[in-house]
């Protein structure tokens, strides 16, 4: 790209008129470098492309070329195709497995030959951003390999603590309770112990699978320890609501099949218990709650298999943990 730098910088020379697209340049350059993580990338190129060209529609993706997988993660305006007559993309090359794809549209056929155009200085654009668009991939690898449990692909502990604050948050904006659900596995030791960790993590991966399967898309699945996750229902209306779904999920994961022998199709069940505490209903104190969510799924255990427990003060002293 450096010939094609020098020849746009030499077009500049003899024709003054595109010293200011060559400011352009460098003011995208400028503005991403303040850019917090990718999303705000994409969100500030979109702004550039809106004030230089009038951009109104626009999807940027990330596309890992190991994988074949595309995955959006702005878009704005009205949905187009790239084989449609105004349409544009650029590949950012960023020089690791994965790239960034930005496509956009033009309104009108005056606004597509002004990019056609301007199409050299806005391809040196994106290539000159490219190491900060590597920068964002990078640092939104290293916080979701830092926040997400390598076997399970749900969020770990350390993301659930580093969110309580959030969670309070949003309990605070509405009338109601945050419900915690402590999910363990029936006598998941004896599953390492007669098969190995293999089975055991194909057991984890499945009540993963079973606990997203009931649960809306802004509640927040960690997993705690060993055979232990802890669910937060956001704004839930009353205990009922929660046990509900900490049923639903006793009752489906209790019919999943892991296969422990590919030859023979030898299969595995399990089942699990439930222990919940609402907040800010059973106390104020966040770690409070799950300490007793924690003591009701072991009260849960006690009374057998596919069992769940409410947290009832009256009941915390009477509770054998061992």
């Amino acid at each position: 790209m450096k010939k094609e730098m020098m020849s746009l910088i030499k077009q500049a020379v003899a024709d003054h008129s595109k010293i200011k697209l060559l400011e352009n340049i460098y003011e995208l350059y400028d503005q991403l470098q303040y850019s917090e993580d990718i999303l705000e990338m994409a969100e500030d190129l979109y702004l550039w492309l809106q004030k230089k060209y009038q951009i109104d529609n626009l999807t940027f993706s990330l596309f890992d070329m190991d994988k074949n997988i595309s995955n959006t993660l702005f878009k704005k305006g009205q949905e187009f195709y790239l084989d449609d007559e105004f349409s544009f993309y650029f590949i950012i090359n960023t020089h690791t497995e994965i790239n960034a794809v930005i496509a956009f549209s033009a309104s009108n056929e005056s606004q597509y030959n002004t990019i056609q155009n301007d199409y050299v200085f806005i391809e040196a654009s994106f290539f000159q951003i490219s190491p900060i668009i590597q920068n964002g991939i990078m640092k939104k690898h290293h916080i979701e390999a830092s926040s997400i449990d390598s076997v399970t692909n749900v969020h770990n502990r350390k993301y659930l603590i580093s969110h309580i604050n959030k969670i309070i948050s949003l309990s605070h904006s509405e009338d109601k309770n945050i419900a915690f659900l402590m999910i363990g596995i029936d006598r998941f030791k004896a599953v390492i112990e007669e098969f190995d960790f293999d089975i055991g993590d194909a057991v984890l991966i499945e009540l993963a699978k079973v606990i997203h399967s009931q649960i809306r898309d802004f509640d927040i699945v960690a997993r705690l320890t060993g055979d232990e996750f802890v669910i937060a229902l956001i704004g839930v209306s009353s205990i009922d609501e929660a046990t509900k779904i900490a049923q639903k999920i006793i009752e489906k994961f209790a019919k999943v099949e892991v296969v422990v022998n590919k030859q023979t199709q030898q299969t595995l069940k399990k089942t699990v218990c439930v222990g919940i505490s609402l907040y800010p209903d059973h106390s104020d104190d966040i770690q409070q709650v799950l300490k007793n969510a924690d003591m009701f799924l072991n009260e849960a255990k006690n009374k057998g298999r596919s069992k769940l427990a409410v947290y009832k003060k009256e009941e915390e002293s009477s509770i054998n943990l061992f």
